[in-house]
C-alpha cells in the first residue's frame, strides 16, 4: 500500500516541481523585462528632454551646454542595451522564419529551442571579455564630465547579462524538457567540437571567411536565429577559432558601432512616428489627401501613396509609417470593393518606395558608417522617391482604369479647404524639420526633439487628442525596436571589420574594380547584390556591413556619394518588400491584418514598377543630386 502511494506521489511531485520551475522562471522573466522596460523608457524620455534643452540653449540662450552630449552618449549606450533586453524579452530581435515556420510543430518547437540556446551560449562567451572591457574602459575619462568611461562601457555586460538571464527563463518555460536537455547539450556539443577543431582553421587562411561569416550566417539566418545573434555568434567563433586577435576587441568593436551620437536619432524619430499616430496627425493627413483625390479611379491608392510620402517625411520607421496609415484607409478602400491583397501589396510597394524619404533610418545609418553628409542624403532623398511614386502611379491608374466611381460622392472644395486647413499643423512638420537640419538650428539627432516637442502641442493644443496612458507604451516601444535595430548595428560593425581585417575588403575592391562596363558595371552588380541583401538582411545589416567597402569603391569609379546611397537604399527596399523572404512584405501583412498569401499575386506589378523607377534613377543622377 505505501509501495503504491509512493510510485503513485512521484510524477505528481515531479510534474508539480515543474510546474513550480516554469511559474518562477516565468516570474523572474517578467520582472527582469519589467525593469529593464521601465528604466529604457526613462532614458528615452530623459534624452528627448536633455537633447531638446541642448538645442535651447545654443540657439535661443546662445549658451550651449558643453556637457550634454557627453552625458547623451553614455545614457544611449544604456538605452541601447537595455532596449536590447526589451526586445528580448518581447522576442522582438529581428530574425527570418520563413523557412523555420513551414516545420511542423515538433520541427519548430526544436528551432525555438535552438534558437534560444545559440545567443545563451554567445552571451555566456562573451560575458568575461565585456566585464574585462569595461574594467579597461575605467582608465578613460570623458572630457566635460570628467568621470570614468566605464560608466557607458558597462552597459554591455549588464545588457548581455540580462538577456542571459532571459534566455535562461524562457529555456526553463519550455513545456518538454527533454527538447531543452537535447537543444542545450547540441549547442554545448558544438561549440566544444569546434574548440577542439580549432588548430584545424588558422591554415586555411581565407577559406574561414566562407565557412563562419557566409555558410555560417546563413544558415543561422535561415534557421530562426534573430540576425544581430547570427551576426555575433558567427564573428566570435572566426575571430576566436581562426585568428589570433582577442576576443575582447570584438566587444570594442560592438560599443563603437553601437555608440555613434548621430544613431540617437533612431529612437527619438521611432518615437515621434509613434506620436504622430497617437495625436491623429496622421490621420488629419490622410483625411485631407482622401477628400481631395478619393472620387477620382483608384483614389484611396492614390492618397495611401501621398500618405506614406509624408508620413514617412515625419517618422523616419517603416512599420511606424504602416501603423500609422492602414487603419486609417483600409477600412474604406475595402467598403468601395478593394481586395485585401491589393491593399497590402501597396503598402509594401510604398514601404520600399519611401526608403529615401528623409528621416529615413535608413539614411541615419548610412551617413554614419561611410561618413557621407546626412544633410546632403535627407535633400537628395526627396526625388528619388516622387520618381518611385509616379511608377506605382501609372500601375494603380491601369489597374482602377475601370473601377466604378459614379456613387462617390465628390468633396466640394469647400470641404477640402476644411480638411486643408485642419492638416496643414501635420503637413508643415516635414518642412519644420528639413527646415531645422538646414538652417543649423538642430544637429540631425537633434532636430526629432524639435518634431516631438511639435507633435506635442499639436495633440494638446490643435487636434486635441493626447493620451497620456499610452506615453509609457510608446516610449517602451520605442526602446524595444531601437534596441533590436542598434544591437544588429554593433554586431553588423564587428563583423565588418573582421571582414576589413582579413583583407576581404582589398580583394572586393579589386573584383568590383575589375568589372565590365566601369561604373554603370559597378551599378548593375550593385543593384542586383543589394536587392538580395535586403531580402536576407534587412536594410540597416547589409548598410553596416557592406557600405564601408563598396562606397570608396563607388568613388574611385566617379560615382557620387549620394547617388550611389539612393541607389542602393533603393534596391534593398526592393528586397525587404518582396515576398518570399522580404521581411518588410510580412509586416505589412501583420498590420494590415491580411493574409501573406492574398498579396502575393499583385505585388509582383509593383515591384516591377519600382524597379522601373530604380533603374531610372541609377540612369540619371541629377535625380539624386540635383537638389544638393
Amino acid at each position: 500500500m505505501t509501495e503504491a502511494f509512493s510510485g503513485a506521489a512521484a510524477p505528481d511531485q515531479g510534474h508539480g516541481a515543474m510546474r513550480g520551475l516554469r511559474a518562477v522562471a516565468r516570474v523572474a522573466g517578467q520582472a527582469v523585462g519589467g525593469v529593464a522596460a521601465c528604466l529604457a523608457a526613462m532614458l528615452v524620455a530623459t534624452e528627448i528632454v536633455l537633447l531638446f534643452c541642448g538645442v535651447v540653449a545654443r540657439y535661443v540662450l546662445h549658451q550651449p551646454i558643453i556637457w550634454a552630449d557627453e552625458l547623451a552618449a553614455i545614457l544611449f549606450m544604456w538605452l541601447a542595451m537595455l532596449g536590447a533586453v526589451v526586445a528580448f524579452q518581447r522576442g522582438a530581435h529581428m530574425r527570418m522564419t520563413a523557412l523555420s515556420s513551414r516545420l511542423g510543430a515538433t520541427g519548430q518547437a526544436w528551432m525555438e529551442v535552438l534558437t534560444t540556446a545559440v545567443p545563451l551560449a554567445f552571451l555566456l562567451l562573451l560575458l568575461p571579455s565585456a566585464i574585462e572591457y569595461a574594467q579597461e574602459e575605467a582608465f578613460i575619462t570623458t572630457p566635460a564630465l570628467g568621470i570614468a568611461n566605464s560608466w557607458r562601457a558597462a552597459a554591455l555586460p549588464v545588457g548581455m547579462a540580462l538577456m542571459a538571464a532571459l534566455a535562461a527563463s524562457r529555456l526553463a518555460q519550455f513545456p518538454s524538457p527533454r527538447h531543452v536537455l537535447l537543444g542545450l547539450g547540441g549547442t554545448a556539443a558544438a561549440v566544444a567540437l569546434l574548440m577542439l577543431a580549432a588548430p584545424v582553421f588558422p591554415p586555411l587562411g581565407n577559406i574561414n571567411l566562407l565557412i563562419f561569416l557566409v555558410g555560417g550566417v546563413a544558415l543561422a539566418v535561415l534557421s530562426g536565429l534573430p540576425i544581430a545573434f547570427a551576426f555575433a555568434a558567427c564573428t566570435l567563433a572566426y575571430l576566436g577559432l581562426s585568428t589570433d586577435i582577442p576576443v575582447l576587441v570584438m566587444v570594442g568593436r560592438m560599443e563603437e558601432g553601437m555608440s555613434h551620437l548621430i544613431l540617437l536619432a533612431v529612437p527619438l524619430f521611432v518615437f515621434l512616428g509613434l506620436l504622430i499616430e497617437m495625436t491623429g496627425m496622421a490621420r488629419a493627413m490622410v483625411a485631407f489627401l482622401a477628400s481631395l483625390l478619393g472620387s477620382v479611379r483608384g483614389g484611396l491608392s492614390y492618397v495611401l501613396i501621398g500618405a506614406m510620402y509624408v508620413v514617412s517625411g515625419i517618422s523616419g520607421s517603416k512599420a511606424a509609417d504602416m501603423a500609422a496609415i492602414a487603419p486609417v484607409l483600409f477600412p474604406e478602400m475595402k467598403a468601395r470593393g478593394a481586395k485585401p491583397g491589393d491593399l497590402v501589396a501597396l503598402l509594401s510597394a510604398t514601404g520600399a518606395q519611401t526608403e529615401t524619404i528623409p528621416p529615413s533610418l535608413v539614411l541615419i545609418t548610412i551617413g554614419s558608417v561611410t561618413g557621407v553628409s546626412i544633410a546632403a542624403l535627407f535633400a537628395g532623398g526627396i526625388l528619388p522617391a516622387v520618381v518611385l511614386g509616379l511608377m506605382l502611379c501609372a500601375v494603380v491608374r491601369y489597374r482602377y482604369r475601370h473601377e466604378d466611381v459614379s456613387r462617390i460622392r465628390r468633396a466640394p472644395w469647400g470641404e477640402i479647404g476644411r480638411a486643408g486647413i485642419i492638416a496643414l499643423p501635420a503637413l508643415a512638420l516635414p518642412f519644420i524639420i528639413r527646415a531645422a537640419v538646414v538652417e543649423g538650428v538642430a544637429t540631425t539627432t537633434e532636430v526629432s526633439t524639435i518634431g516631438i516637442v511639435y507633435a506635442v502641442l499639436m495633440g494638446l493644443l490643435v487636434y486635441r487628442k493626447f493620451d497620456t496612458k499610452r506615453l509609457l507604451p510608446m516610449l517602451v516601444e520605442t526602446a524595444s525596436l531601437s534596441g533590436a535595430i542598434l544591437l544588429i548595428i554593433g554586431t553588423a560593425t564587428a563583423m565588418a571589420w573582421s571582414l576589413t581585417q582579413s583583407g576581404f575588403s582589398d580583394d572586393l575592391a579589386r573584383f568590383m574594380a575589375a568589372l565590365p562596363g566601369g561604373a554603370a558595371g559597378f551599378m548593375a552588380v550593385s543593384i542586383v547584390a543589394f536587392v538580395i541583401l535586403g531580402s536576407v538582411l534587412e536594410g540597416i545589416p547589409a548598410i553596416v556591413l557592406f557600405a564601408p567597402l563598396l562606397f570608396p569603391i563607388a568613388r574611385e569609379l566617379g560615382i557620387h556619394d549620394v547617388h550611389y546611397a539612393m541607389v542602393t537604399i533603393l534596391a534593398m527596399g526592393l528586397g525587404l518588400f518582396a515576398p518570399p523572404f522580404g521581411v518588410g512584405y510580412y509586416t505589412a501583412c501583420a498590420i494590415g491584418r491580411v493574409n501573406p498569401d492574398e498579396g502575393v499575386r499583385q505585388i509582383w506589378g509593383y515591384l516591377a514598377a519600382l524597379f522601373v523607377g530604380l533603374v531610372l534613377v541609377a540612369a540619371i543622377p541629377w535625380i539624386s543630386v540635383g537638389f544638393l
